[in-house]
């Protein structure tokens, strides 16, 4: 018995040992070189040469200092001007006082840079290196200095190209996060405009920043996707579309959480309404959490552009819609089931254009849809100076000749022609490619029971679709369950009659500008 427990005393006290040297290795030493050797392992130096090393003798405090970065990662420039430069001048002895808390006396006293702070982690420094910072390391002190060095390569501020507009800003997004964020600062000047980081990835640490208006998000909104993505388990996010994937209550779904733009204005209409905005690096778009379906449908445009011609616009949007959903279903139902509704001399003449075709009109339609998505994936994939080329010969060359091999009809090339045109008028992509997904269900459907079978999916479409919650936040909100609003869904009113944010967001701040007559909140 005396055995057993003497046993498990030496295993208790081998696991303590075990535990505070881990801790030991967790923290600083106060001996740079050996705070150099355990830098050294982590980045397995000199293998990677991407560690750098720079050693100084500071006159003023009669210590040697290190300092640290990541070769590629980091402005030289700045390090040069900024960090050394400060250190190696000779200072008076007055300028270090504190000889107990000399790091806190050097970073307000000699370093020339405001965004130097204390760390004490291994590990939270490694995570800031990799993020482009600067560690000082001073012989003696357990505390070392961070420093934002940032000085990753990153392309100059362009115009949108996806979300173009005629009338409005012309500035897009790019692949960095601290430009982005600046971005959306130089639209929304708001002190209550919040920005937090968040770490996702547990192999290579990504920071994403996380955007909100204090006084007019809600909170539960912000601690649900705060908390989601601390709870990623994955060994890297590279984008932010990777991220919304993982953050998604319904990844498989077909209709999506969240949103993707390019447009700093778009994104600060979203967070004047009590959205999320995420911004990753590497990532040229702009993450809004949570979405509804009105998020999907309207574009920047309809606000810059006066009221009847953004309403003229979303009509046609409306139109298209609807267009590229059903027309080849609505064209399998009347040509199947309910041919009394064409007209003779129309019906016809179809039917003579079809005398030859081999196909029944179901598989024609598939037929002519898939070679259309196929024209579309060719487009986008192939080399710029191509593309075009590529849709005219698959449009007019392919099209032609297929009629006149008699393998479609010319009116199902028309019928394909416009209900592609017209999901190309949808103005979001995800919303473009539900579209086209949709559309072959309901083709389906219509063949087996015509208008019924349209009527039927359609209206399992919509229950699904009403049913579903982005955060909290239903589908079809503020319309359907009905929620005040100012009414901008469908159509919008003008915009000195905006006065009254979506209510289903939950804003802190119901009133966005109070009307005429009334007190302000």
């Amino acid at each position: 018995m005396n055995f057993f427990k003497k046993k498990q005393l030496m295993k208790a006290k081998q696991s303590k040992d075990g535990t505070k040297k881990e801790q030991e290795l967790e923290v600083f030493s106060n001996k740079i070189t050996e705070n150099r050797k355990r830098f050294e392992q982590l980045f397995y130096y000199p293998t990677n040469n991407a560690l750098k090393f720079r050693e100084l003798y500071i006159s003023s405090i009669n210590r040697h200092a290190l300092i640290l970065f990541v070769a590629g990662a980091v402005d030289t420039k700045m390090i040069d001007q900024q960090i050394i430069k400060p250190l190696l001048e000779p200072q008076s002895q007055s300028t270090v006082r504190n000889e107990i808390n000399i790091v806190t006396d050097i970073m307000h006293n000699v370093l020339t840079t405001a965004s130097g702070k204390k760390i004490t982690k291994i590990k939270e420094a490694v995570e800031n290196m990799l993020n482009g910072s600067t560690l000082i390391l001073i012989d003696g002190q357990r505390d070392g200095i961070l420093i934002d060095t940032n000085g990753f390569e990153s392309r100059s501020v362009t115009e949108p190209t996806a979300e173009t507009v005629v009338k409005g800003p012309k500035t897009a997004f790019i692949e960095s996060a601290q430009v982005n964020r600046s971005l959306i600062r130089r639209q929304l000047k708001d002190h209550h405009l919040i920005t937090e980081i968040v770490t996702v990835g547990t192999k290579s640490p990504q920071q994403v920043s996380v955007l909100y208006i204090q006084n007019i998000v809600d909170k539960e909104l912000v601690a649900t996707v705060k908390k989601r993505i601390e709870e990623v388990q994955q060994d890297a996010i590279l984008e932010i579309s990777m991220l919304e994937e993982v953050i998604e209550e319904r990844p498989s779904s077909l209709f999506p959480s969240c949103m993707t733009t390019e447009r700093p204005d778009r994104a600060c209409s979203f967070l004047l309404e009590g959205h999320v905005i995420l911004l990753m690096d590497n990532s040229p778009v702009a993450l809004v959490t949570p979405i509804t379906f009105w998020s999907l449908f309207q574009t920047a445009e309809d606000q810059f552009l006066r009221m009847p011609y953004g309403n003229f616009s979303r009509i046609i949007r409306l139109i298209a819609l609807f267009i590229g959903l059903l027309t080849p279903a609505f064209f399998l139902a009347v040509t199947t089931f309910h041919p009394e509704m064409i007209p003779t001399d129309l019906l016809l003449a179809m039917a003579g254009t079809r005398e030859r075709i081999p196909f029944p009109t179901l598989w024609e339609i598939v037929l002519m849809e898939i070679t259309f998505e196929i024209l579309r994936e060719a487009g986008i994939r192939v080399p710029t100076p191509l593309g075009a080329t590529i849709g005219i010969v698959g449009a007019l060359i392919l099209g032609q000749a297929a009629v006149e091999a008699n393998i479609v009809s010319p009116i199902m090339v028309i019928i394909v022609s416009i209900t592609g045109l017209a999901s190309f008028a949808i103005p979001d992509i995800g919303l473009s490619v539900i579209v086209r997904i949709l559309r072959f269900c309901l083709l389906f459907a219509a063949n087996f029971l015509g208008f019924i079978g349209i009527a039927l999916a359609l209206t399992a479409i919509m229950a699904y679709a009403a049913s579903l919650k982005a955060f909290g936040v239903p589908f079809f909100s503020p319309l359907a369950p009905y929620t005040p609003s100012s009414k901008d869904l469908f159509l919008r009113p003008v915009l000195k009659k905006q006065w009254l944010r979506p209510q289903n967001m939950s804003p802190q701040r119901k009133i966005r500008a109070a009307p005429k007559g009334e007190a302000k909140e």
